[in-house]
């Protein structure tokens, strides 16, 4: 199988970040904390417990190079942990928001954050060296509703985003004095801060999950219309396609490779999605390996669990007709990352957490027909 472990931290989970080392997983438990756990002689156990928030974390980053961590709320703040002798060390970072933060993610360079909120803003933060403390310029007046999700480009000034107002959108973040010009910026380095780049109206409904290729030529989204955006040369000429698929719409994604993308969402499992090699997308296939029902066994199953709920009776229940099949996560999964210790062009290791409270391990070396797309 390809997920080759699952650990239950938690009742609920709503997001997770690995250490840079990858001995050490934070997560939110769907409360106001942090919790870390070490991998110690093949168990999990918990060392530090992060309380400075007053409402639920929805954001956790972790840096690869600096070893910090980067935490958002519903409560519209941010702190910046940094580990010293004693444990982990607060930093607030106002960010001037008058709604909840939703999503946040250190930059390439990691000399910035950025941070999705509902206040339709995104929020760009950087440490100001002169005043010892961490600086956050807006991004206004540019999404029409809740900022879902947030995707920094390789070359460190661009940001994608995507919005419950159904729109995708890459922003230009070079902030002088903060961002040196190089030639892995390209024309981003002459642009001017928050200055939209470009806008992708494909999704009529809420756009999720958003994430760059590992050169950053393509950009791919979600819609809660159960279809996945890809974009190619994001900017004027862009070259767009969309892939509908027949289940529960997906939340998250994740290229492992530039022709191979994973999806997870409400179906409880992850999808895989690949490139040929003229650069068409299609569904490949499951990632779960699960014994599917008969249709008929599974449409009266269908029936009598929801005619059991109506009437409240405990004898429709869907387990007395069919045996219900069961993968590795039980519930919607909110959140993919990949298990690299630094950022690699393919990955064949990733971790999902969901609301089932699991954090589950796949493993992609002995699926041999996804190797040829690695």
């Amino acid at each position: 199988m390809a997920a080759t472990s699952v650990h239950k931290f938690a009742q609920c989970i709503s997001c997770h970040a690995w250490s840079p080392d990858l001995s050490m997983i934070a997560f939110c438990p769907n409360n106001s904390e942090v919790h870390i756990y070490k991998l110690s002689e093949d168990k999990w156990e918990k060392v530090h417990v992060l309380q400075k928030h007053d409402q639920i974390v929805s954001g956790i980053d972790w840096s690869y190079r600096s070893n910090k961590i980067v935490t958002v709320s519903h409560d519209r703040n941010s702190y910046v942990w940094n580990q010293d002798a004693t444990g982990w060390v607060p930093t607030l970072v106002i960010l001037r928001l008058n709604r909840a933060a939703l999503c946040v993610q250190w930059s390439p360079k990691e000399n910035k954050f950025a941070v999705g909120s509902g206040a339709k803003t995104v929020c760009i933060c950087y440490y100001e060296q002169e005043n010892n403390w961490w600086v956050s310029k807006l991004i206004r007046k540019r999404h029409d509703s809740s900022v879902t999700s947030i995707a920094w480009h390789p070359n460190n000034v661009l940001l994608a985003t995507t919005s419950t107002d159904g729109k995708c959108r890459v922003f230009s973040t070079f902030i002088k004095g903060v961002d040196a010009k190089d030639s892995a910026m390209g024309n981003s380095a002459d642009t001017k801060f928050g200055e939209q780049i470009v806008q992708l109206d494909l999704c009529f409904c809420w756009a999720f999950g958003v994430r760059w290729s590992p050169s950053g030529n393509t950009l791919a989204y979600v819609g809660h219309n159960s279809m996945i955006y890809f974009v190619d040369e994001v900017g004027p000429s862009a070259a767009a396609q969309n892939v509908a698929i027949r289940d529960l719409p997906l939340r998250d994604v994740l290229f492992l490779s530039e022709r191979m993308v994973v999806g997870v969402g409400f179906d409880c499992n992850p999808m895989v999605f690949v490139a040929d090699e003229s650069g068409l997308w299609s569904f490949f296939r499951f990632l779960d390996e699960r014994k599917s029902a008969s249709s008929s066994a599974k449409y009266g199953s269908q029936f009598s669990e929801a005619f059991g709920k109506f009437y409240g009776q405990s004898k429709f229940s869907a387990s007395n007709n069919v045996e219900q099949s069961r993968g590795a996560h039980d519930n919607c999964i909110n959140c993919i990352l990949p298990l690299a210790k630094q950022r690699k062009s393919s990955v064949t290791r990733f971790t999902t957490s969901g609301l089932d409270g699991k954090i589950v391990t796949w493993d992609l070396q002995k699926q041999e027909d996804l190797l040829d797309y690695l």
